[in-house]
């Protein structure tokens, strides 16, 4: 479904948590129109009740499973081929997320045929807003900690699920890097700029201070105010209140700064195979969606500058 330049609109709540999560997903790293991300939470929360009328738990079920849910669709709710189809593919979705998430070991749907999800073209944030956001003088420690995340982010392109789970030893402020942990378990190593080191060593010290009486802390990076691991619907809203404090139009996602990385690394010269590293992108086609954000910002200048633009 092509997609648009307007803020997406989440479906109404409440949700099963695990819809929510999944809706998240959806939202704010695929980024998908309204109107696409409606259905497909809706159907998605469609097959959780079908799940819990029948006694089954979601992160359990076999794949026959999947037979039953459709048999209930074409013949007790007499719903279209195409109907049936859509919904199947929502749940065929829903847990490639979990098995991303770790949340299962085995894909359920692994023998049904596999559809992809409309993809949307990623948004970014500009040099300016960068600029901005990373100037702001935090005083407070969720503050600062918002702060070096937005910086980490931004500096290694990590995914919010890699970012919440970095342990202390995975990142080397004295060499430069950072030792990410991707899907299915992939390793990388993603060079991290002297500012972004700066950053983490500032944060380290009032990490320290602020937890100096705590002796049960997480070996996190980033800590909650009880000392424990950072959830990544924290790390959200932190960034999403964050940005409206600095005054960004545009709301702040952890996934926003991932493609702010790959686009203006891009811009700045970087080839693609180097960006699908970094990224930890295991087929080179999904790095490819980069290249048409920089084309869309030549055109764009193009347009401004040309005597005929």
């Amino acid at each position: 479904m092509p997609g648009t330049n307007k803020r997406t609109k989440l479906p109404p709540q409440p949700l099963d948590p695990l819809a929510e999560d999944f809706q998240n997903h959806l939202a704010f790293e695929r980024q998908l129109s309204s109107n696409t991300l409606t259905a497909y939470v809706a159907d998605v929360s469609h097959y959780l009740e079908y799940c819990a009328a029948t006694e089954q738990d979601p992160l359990k079920v076999p794949p026959q499973f999947m037979d039953s849910f459709a048999y209930q669709l074409r013949q007790n709710e007499q719903l279209s081929v195409s109907s049936v189809a859509r919904k199947m593919q929502a749940v065929r979705a829903f847990y490639k997320f979990l098995l991303i998430e770790n949340r299962i070991t085995e894909d359920p749907t692994r023998l049904m045929k596999s559809a992809r999800l409309p993809q949307r073209m990623p948004e970014q944030l500009s040099r300016q807003e960068m600029e901005k956001l990373l100037s702001y003088q935090a005083e407070k420690f969720d503050e600062v900690r918002t702060l070096t995340i937005i910086e980490l982010l931004y500096a290694a392109g990590l995914r919010v699920s890699e970012l919440i789970n970095l342990q202390l030893e995975n990142v080397n402020v004295k060499d430069g890097w950072v030792l990410a942990f991707g899907k299915g378990g992939k390793q990388r190593f993603v060079p991290l700029h002297p500012t972004c080191c700066e950053r983490i060593k500032h944060y380290l010290a009032v990490r320290e201070a602020h937890f100096a009486s705590n002796s049960h802390v997480g070996s996190e990076l980033f800590l909650n105010r009880s000392g424990q691991k950072i959830s990544r619907i924290s790390v959200w809203k932190d960034l999403a209140a964050l940005g409206r404090k600095v005054g960004i139009r545009q709301p702040l996602h952890p996934h926003l700064f991932r493609h702010t990385f790959a686009s203006h690394l891009l811009q700045g010269g970087a080839d693609l195979r180097s960006l699908q590293e970094m990224l930890g992108h295991a087929n080179l086609t999904t790095t490819q969606i980069y290249t048409h954000l920089d084309v869309s910002d030549l055109k764009a200048k193009h347009k401004k500058f040309h005597p005929r633009g």
